[in-house]
């Protein structure tokens, strides 16, 4: 491949139209599938009764992210949703109300929480963890277009049309550098079957000031589909899981390897 094929290859660009339209139908079979192994996902890791903070995606609310929420109450963290209406405007008032989000629910559990992000949730999570890294103990994305190129994703568009180009936070100096991920545990669950958001908007790269706690975790979901996938659920108990301090990368082990792609991300 010469340098000319590499860089084409690399560069940003939605995802394939056939995994957009197919979305839809992937994302209501994950979600009978989560359905039929709710009851089997009791056996998952418990957690520490820790706070949860989830996040929706971009034109979504917290009405998407309840089963995984109930899921997480049910392995024993106290889970709440963002109580912000849709994800659809994004300005300094609602980032000054996610940042309260934050501080109540530390103030409310007694210690640090970990943020669960879905798609343009997994921006806002992170962001929110480089703003008060001493209230957050893991951030977990899914999905999420952590790159400051929007052409990694086909909702760029409507995103610009609804926000602008350069949203009020970016004009008051956030939200820019957005492939830095902030200095606590990051875990990135992306899928090469995106529809939405192309796969390599969703890889972080190490970066100094983490100390190597990132990671990126391949499933085999659809976009939409990833609040419930699952596989999904698995990984995300299992990063929660982790005593506050003891972080250590994703290995699954066994059987359960057999549920996640071991493929290059770069």
């Amino acid at each position: 491949m010469t340098a000319t094929q590499s860089a084409e290859a690399t560069s940003a660009r939605p995802p394939s139209r056939f995994y957009t339209l197919t979305e839809p139908g992937r994302a209501m079979a994950e979600f009978a599938s989560f359905v039929a192994l709710r009851p089997a996902m009791r056996h998952l890791p418990k957690g520490d009764g820790h706070g949860v903070l989830v996040l929706p995606g971009f034109m979504a609310s917290d009405r998407s992210t309840r089963p995984m929420r109930s899921l997480l109450d049910s392995l024993g963290y106290h889970t709440v949703g963002w109580e912000l209406g849709r994800n659809v405007r994004i300005d300094n008032a609602r980032v000054d109300a996610m940042k309260q989000r934050v501080d109540d629910l530390y103030k409310e559990t007694g210690g640090k929480i970990s943020i669960v992000g879905w798609s343009l949730g997994g921006v806002f999570a992170r962001e929110l963890a480089k703003m008060m890294p001493d209230k957050v103990r893991m951030v977990i994305s899914l999905g999420s277009p952590i790159s400051d190129d929007r052409d990694h994703t086909n909702a760029a568009k409507l995103f610009e049309w609804l926000n602008g180009k350069n949203p009020e936070p970016m004009e008051a100096g956030h939200f820019t550098g957005l492939d830095q991920a902030p200095p606590v545990p990051t875990t990135s669950i992306l899928t090469k079957g995106d529809g939405v958001v192309h796969w390599r908007g969703s890889v972080q790269h190490p970066h100094p000031d983490t100390k190597g706690q990132t990671e990126n975790i391949e499933v085999m979901a659809s976009h939409i589909g990833l609040g419930v996938n699952p596989t999904v659920m698995f990984a995300i108990a299992d990063r929660l899981a982790q005593n506050e301090g003891e972080w250590q990368p994703f290995e699954p082990r066994g059987l359960t390897g057999l549920l996640f792609p071991q493929s290059s991300l770069h």
